[in-house]
């Protein structure tokens, strides 16, 4: 798949995915040319230009569409998920970010470093990496950690294995990282990339061993902090909804990622098969979070 708003061209093999939470069952594969709004994009509310679509390609996968934005496709037009696109306003100041977080986060914020501190002898350990030099040493500690999560594991999702990813961005000072240790073993990463004044959260993982320590959120919520003193104007959660993101956000716009497909019977049927395999998941979860049947559920999983 391609990302058109960073500038690269052709077609690549994507798929549509048959997924029940971070899971795929099952995928049809598709080529589609991806076009990715940012966040700037997405909050100046403006329809994309389409590119001209390749002779290969099934057709379009766009992304971070606002909810308010149309786009007019003679083809097969289908939502494929809508989440508000969250961020922080860096620009504002921590204080003013502080203050717009619900008394709830804030608690839950402090408790958790001072969990996570306390294991730790009385202090966090985060640590900072920007320099290509820097980022040669986060590398591998980060891939060990990358390596036990979900989203590595589940979803292919984890830090890409090229000891060289990033180090030219971080030429140009267009990358942030952190880890967090515990006993001097790195246990979570962020990984971030820079989208001129706005910063991407990226790639991010912790070692399930510690999941009751929160080294995620701790991680996240310390590296806020130290990005009001950086550069950036805003932190963009990007695209994908999370609890966290609603948590820690100053504010977002609500967007749909939408597919564009040729009108042929082949990508009908793939679009038919999906959003109905999509429709019978949404009822399941509401079904299943009744009393009777959630009971039932938590026997089966004993």
């Amino acid at each position: 798949m391609v990302e058109h708003r960073r500038g690269t061209r052709g077609v690549s093999a994507s798929a549509l995915r048959f997924q029940i939470g971070a899971r795929t069952l099952g995928e049809i594969p598709r080529r589609l040319v991806r076009v990715a709004l940012s966040l700037d994009q997405a909050l100046a509310g403006a329809a994309p230009a389409l590119p001209p679509l390749d002779g290969r390609a099934d057709g379009f996968l766009v992304t971070s569409l606002p909810e308010s934005v149309a786009l007019q496709w003679p083809g097969i037009s289908f939502v494929r998920q809508r989440y508000v696109r969250y961020h922080v306003d860096l620009a504002a100041g921590a204080d003013a970010w502080r203050a717009g977080l619900s008394g709830q986060a804030r608690a839950t914020l402090k408790r958790k470093a001072r969990k996570l501190a306390a294991a730790n002898g009385g202090r966090l350990d985060v640590r900072r990496y920007r320099t290509p030099a820097e980022l040669a040493v986060f590398h591998p500690l980060a891939r060990a950690v990358s390596a036990t999560t979900y989203q590595e594991r589940l979803m292919g999702a984890g830090l890409p294995d090229d000891p060289a990813h990033g180090t030219e961005a971080a030429a140009r000072d267009e990358v942030r990282a952190w880890l967090m240790f515990l006993h001097d073993r790195p246990i979570a990463y962020l990984w971030c990339g820079a989208d001129g004044d706005t910063l991407r959260y990226e790639h991010v993982g912790h070692d399930p061993a510690h999941n009751a320590l929160s080294p995620g959120s701790v991680l996240l919520g310390e590296a806020l902090m130290g990005l009001f003193d950086d550069r950036f104007h805003r932190f963009d959660f990007t695209e994908g909804e999370g609890q966290h993101k609603r948590a820690l956000a100053s504010g977002g716009v609500a967007c749909r990622d939408l597919l564009l497909l040729r009108p042929t019977l082949a990508n009908r049927a793939a679009v038919a098969a999906v959003g109905g395999f999509d429709a019978a998941m949404r009822v399941a979860s509401r079904a299943a979070r009744t009393p009777a049947l959630a009971g039932l559920a938590r026997r089966i999983r004993r």
